[in-house]
């Protein structure tokens, strides 16, 4: 009898069941086990809600900014733009019962997807047996709900459990007033004040979120601007949108507690400063998913932070045993978790594959407008990582842009003196998650900003600008400014 390669994946989020539809297509027999329902945070509490709440924002935003500059009439009694009453509203109950709607419609198809390929998906909580037997299959223990154990046997094992949200000791949610970025879901009215600690992704969304839905929001920020780990020139651009709309931005304001004084919320900040709002979101980091798994008795490697160390092929130091997603701490990104897991799988069951290329890795925040990058970065070139080029080029300049009302944003791209090949760019827009994909091809297949200046483009349209930068670039380069 032909000996089927037995898998066993904890955790069910895009590294988990991306890596069962791999394995199961190339034959192995699979279990996922997870405990939450599969698409993991990413579908259930992180990307997919967050987005979706981000959308009805959008809406709004554009709305809100441009009817009156693109001669759209609004025939009722609403009070002119330049008075404190708005021209729309939200439902906040609403837009949160349509997110969660959605978000269970995502995992109950991510589900059928992996079910259909011929997987196992078994309810509950994994950890490791042990060290690798004899005959190098490993134990998985499976606790269920009910307490119940199930123990199964794997040829490999890939850890996808994910994160969740860090809590200071001093400002813990309570899911009503103090909240994490998972509970915010639960509201049925819009946070009239609403204070967001920290400054990096995930507050910067939700921040820019509440505030086009109508809230009035203090974004705390312990560094020396919004997206300290982003472009600084984009982070600029969003910093001065933030503050144009009316966001109170407090730099360099580290937060030590939150607490609950009624209805109200109470954050002290280290310097002694005290700020109130009617609600605060707490938004200081995840923690990765690894406690109470066997991992360090299974000989996993486990860094201080908690994180599972990996190689470029999701190896961890345990043979047969791989790790995928946020619980590796490499990017916390679901396409970049999506890939370990699909990269594991290759190499365990001996399919072709390449090492994992973080430079290849394109990103965006879903802020208005988007910050979306790949490759490296204005830090890279200016620490002297990389030998590099730059053009930036306002969207101002752009003709669909003007016609569409839109101000803020430009495309930058970074290429090799010389050879002109890119290697990085940022593009500021509405859409920015969509305009970044011409450059993430040109970065991971080595194209000249020649060859993408020669191509063409529609007109008017936003692209054009990223065709007109590399241009630029490649005028600077033929006149032998580069």
């Amino acid at each position: 009898m032909e000996y089927v390669t037995r898998i066993v994946i904890i955790g069910g989020g895009p590294g988990g069941y991306e890596a069962a539809l791999v394995a199961a297509q190339l034959g192995a027999e699979v279990t996922v086990v997870d405990c939450d329902g599969l698409g993991g945070a990413s579908v259930l509490t992180d990307c997919v809600p967050s987005k979706t709440l981000i959308a009805t924002a959008e809406v709004m935003t554009t709305f809100d900014s441009s009817y009156e500059e693109l001669g759209i009439i609004v025939a009722d009694d609403t009070p002119h733009i330049d008075q404190p009453a708005r021209v729309v509203g939200v439902d906040l109950g609403k837009v949160n019962r349509r997110v969660k709607r959605l978000a269970l419609a995502q995992s109950h198809d991510i589900t059928a997807s992996v079910t259909r390929a011929g997987a196992r998906v078994l309810r509950g909580r994994g950890r490791l047996e042990g060290m690798q037997a004899l005959d190098g299959s490993r134990k998985v223990v499976v606790r269920a709900a009910d307490g119940s154990e199930e123990t199964l046997t794997a040829d490999a094992v890939l850890i996808a459990t994910g994160g969740h949200p860090r809590e200071l000791p001093d400002a813990q949610p309570d899911g009503e007033r103090i909240l994490n970025w998972t509970q915010v879901y639960d509201l049925d009215e819009l946070p009239e004040e609403l204070i967001v600690v920290g400054s990096g992704v995930t507050g910067a969304e939700f921040a820019g979120a509440y505030q086009a839905l109508g809230s009035r929001v203090t974004l705390v920020s312990s560094r020396d601007r919004v997206l300290p780990g982003e472009d600084p020139d984009a982070a600029a651009v969003l910093e001065d949108v933030f503050r144009r709309r009316g966001m109170n931005v407090m730099a360099r304001s580290r937060a030590e507690s939150a607490k609950r004084v009624g209805d109200r919320v109470e954050v002290t900040l280290a310097d002694g400063r005290v700020i109130t709002g009617s609600h605060c979101l707490m938004a200081v980091g995840a923690i990765p998913n690894s406690d109470g798994m066997g991992l360090e008795e299974a000989g996993v490697k486990v860094r201080e932070s908690g994180h599972i160390w990996t190689d470029k092929v999701s190896r961890t130091t345990a043979p047969g045993v791989y790790a995928a997603g946020d619980v590796t701490g490499v990017f916390a990104l679901a396409s970049v978790a999506a890939m370990q897991g699909r990269i594991a799988m290759y190499h365990f069951l001996g399919d072709a594959v390449a090492p994992l290329n973080l430079k290849a890795v394109s990103s965006n925040v879903f802020t208005d407008p988007e910050i979306a990058t790949v490759g490296y970065t204005q830090s890279d070139v200016d620490g002297g990582v990389i030998d590099a080029k730059v053009v930036k080029l306002p969207l101002l300049r752009n003709p669909r842009a003007k016609m569409q009302g839109i101000r803020d944003g430009f495309v930058k791209i970074f290429c090799r003196p010389g050879t002109g090949i890119v290697v990085g760019g940022v593009v500021v827009a509405p859409r920015a998650s969509e305009l970044i994909h011409p450059i993430s091809l040109a970065v991971d297949n080595n194209l000249t900003v020649e060859q993408i200046a020669n191509a063409f483009t529609v007109y008017p349209s936003l692209s054009g600008s990223i065709a007109e930068v590399a241009r630029q670039l490649h005028t600077r380069k033929t006149a032998g400014e580069v």
